[in-house]
């Protein structure tokens, strides 16, 4: 006996799972050298192939042998509305698989997670976004506005040879592109059972990754030796990590600061923030950094023999500024540091903040509230930095919207470059759903 029917289509809700443990078990790890680094090429050439199952083109632009990007374009039903550009990040900081649970790049389901590097920075959102194309594809869904897609390597040590090559090399790929949606927003902060705030990004703190030079006079390590680079290195590194900058509340922290404090009842004092995000438990690790300028030091170098004192030691501090106050955070090292320590950037790239508001905002807020009654959506400030510091320069309003329902006992923000990532199954499904309603309505 044979049928006629149609098979029936993937549910994207399920495929998700199944994109993502595919690009999970992909090494992207991005180490910053473009020697040692590896996957992104095969990553973006995922992308493509599953793009092309459902007949969508996609653009493969390497800048470097293997640092591979993929930018593609979904038409609109509306030739005369902006488009939207909605971007993800295919590589991944390292992991040493001995510190974890599970393997790291084994994209192994347990417990209800899907473990892996690149779990929730960000293979999470990349899936996302390949099932609901690719349940659009085979639906015949069109969007109102065309969607221009863009897969980028290199965001975990700068964007140099993802983002900011599309935009310096190739920017007519986002012509018509004037809002853009990427990660780390539209996650959920349970409140109780029956309320949770939905964290839509807004603003961005700026990168300062910089390096101090101490000099000295090299000798022998058994004389008594005032000139030392290694001393005089590490007495700078100690005051800049002891260092707290003062507090400064922007606009979007004292819009989410008052949200909070409506929301669980609590008094803000403007003067002293940190009493009130001291209460958000797991998320106030990334609030707290948001009500001031930071500097970590990350790495140190210097010598050649352990007898021998260097003539040169180096340190690599990682510092965010608020929006507008990069060269304030730079006047307040160099007086920390001293004037015989020498600085050199990095990276520097901006902060951004944008209000929260308009009709895109509109459709993510009302997204989520119809997959999930208790939603409230609200402003907030990323402490660290995405691509959406290289697509601003073309004009592109940013957001982070990467939804996401997460159980109220997750230590979200403590999975962020740590061990044992992972993201949960159901949550990510959630997020194909508001996705999807969120892309068909914006």
């Amino acid at each position: 006996m044979t049928s006629d029917a149609a098979p029936a289509r993937p549910d994207p809700t399920d495929e998700v799972v199944d994109l993502c443990r595919d690009l999970l078990r992909i090494d992207t790890t991005n180490t910053g050298d473009n020697d040692t680094s590896a996957g992104e090429r095969a990553a973006a050439e995922y992308v493509a192939e599953r793009l092309a199952e459902v007949g969508v083109d996609a653009q493969l632009i390497e800048s470097a042998p293997g640092r591979a990007n993929l930018v593609a374009r979904i038409p609109g039903t509306d030739p005369g509305r902006d488009a939207l550009l909605v971007h993800g990040h295919l590589d991944v900081v390292p992991a040493d698989a001995d510190e974890w649970s599970v393997h790291p790049f084994s994209g192994e389901i347990r417990d209800g997670y899907l473990w892996g590097r690149g779990a929730i920075d960000m293979k999470d959102f990349d899936a996302m976004v390949l099932a609901v194309v690719r349940h659009w594809q085979r639906a015949g869904v069109r969007p109102a506005r065309d969607i221009v897609l863009a897969f980028t390597a290199d965001e975990e040590a700068g964007s140099d040879y993802g983002a900011h090559f599309l935009v310096q090399r190739h920017r007519g790929l986002f012509d018509g592109c004037t809002e853009a949606v990427g990660e780390v927003g539209g996650f959920s902060y349970s409140i109780d059972q029956q309320q949770r705030l939905y964290l839509i990004e807004t603003a961005e703190k700026g990168i300062d990754w910089l390096r101090l030079h101490a000099k000295g006079r090299p000798g022998h390590g058994s004389f008594v030796h005032d000139d030392n680079a290694v001393t005089a290195l590490a007495e700078a590194v100690a005051r800049i990590g002891r260092h707290r900058f003062p507090v400064t509340v922007t606009p979007t922290v004292r819009a989410f600061l008052e949200e909070v404090s409506e929301a669980l009842g609590v008094e803000v004092d403007p003067n002293d923030p940190e009493t009130a995000i001291a209460k958000l438990g797991p998320i106030a690790n990334i609030i707290g950094a948001t009500i001031r300028s930071t500097a970590n030091p990350t790495r140190l170098a210097a010598g050649y023999k352990d007898n021998v004192i260097p003539g040169r030691a180096t340190a690599t501090i990682d510092c965010r500024s608020l929006p507008g106050q990069s060269e304030m955070l730079e006047a307040q090292l160099r007086e920390l540091v001293g004037p015989d320590i020498d600085i050199e950037y990095i990276q520097r790239q901006p902060a951004l903040e944008t209000t929260f508001d308009g009709a895109l905002v509109e459709a993510m807020s009302a997204a989520l509230r119809a997959e999930d009654p208790g939603a409230r959506p609200v402003p907030y400030m990323l402490s660290g930095g995405t691509d959406a510091k290289a697509f601003a320069q073309l004009g592109i309003r940013c957001f982070g919207f990467a939804p996401l329902r997460l159980p109220p006992d997750l230590n979200f923000s403590g999975l962020f470059h740590g061990i044992d990532e992972r993201v949960p199954v159901d949550g990510l499904q959630f997020g194909v759903r508001v996705l999807d309603r969120f892309l068909r309505s914006c």
